[in-house]
């Protein structure tokens, strides 16, 4: 049962943008088996890195080229050595791997979820 409620002002100050992974690198020092993925946010917001622990699914070939949502608005965290600037968002399946949000067509990279 859901008991929590946001705001549609909170909802809105979320800021989810759709992006384009133009690298994927190994990051072996994070604790559970994650990818670092530099993700394209458009000329306005340009290259931003995240952490994933997307490699029981997503080897790096899957992963180039494919557009993923974002939240941008966080604030950067530090995971070890390595500084994730945004959010990269997934579901668990039922096995609790994280399957990547992805919208259903190509739109700008940049593009704001509303």
């Amino acid at each position: 049962m859901i008991t929590d409620t946001a705001s549609f002002d909170q909802f809105l100050a979320i800021d989810i943008r759709a992006g384009t992974i133009r690298q994927v690198e190994a990051f072996p020092e994070a604790r559970k088996p994650a990818w670092k993925l530099a993700i394209d946010l458009g000329p306005e917001i340009g290259t931003k890195w995240s952490s994933a622990q997307i490699t029981d699914l997503y080897a790096p070939a899957d992963l180039i080229g494919r557009q993923v949502a974002t939240v941008i608005n966080l604030g950067a965290r530090r995971i070890g050595p390595f500084l994730s600037e945004v959010l990269t968002l997934g579901f668990p399946d039922a096995e609790g791997r994280v399957v990547l949000v992805s919208p259903e067509r190509v739109v700008p990279d940049g593009s704001r979820l509303f």
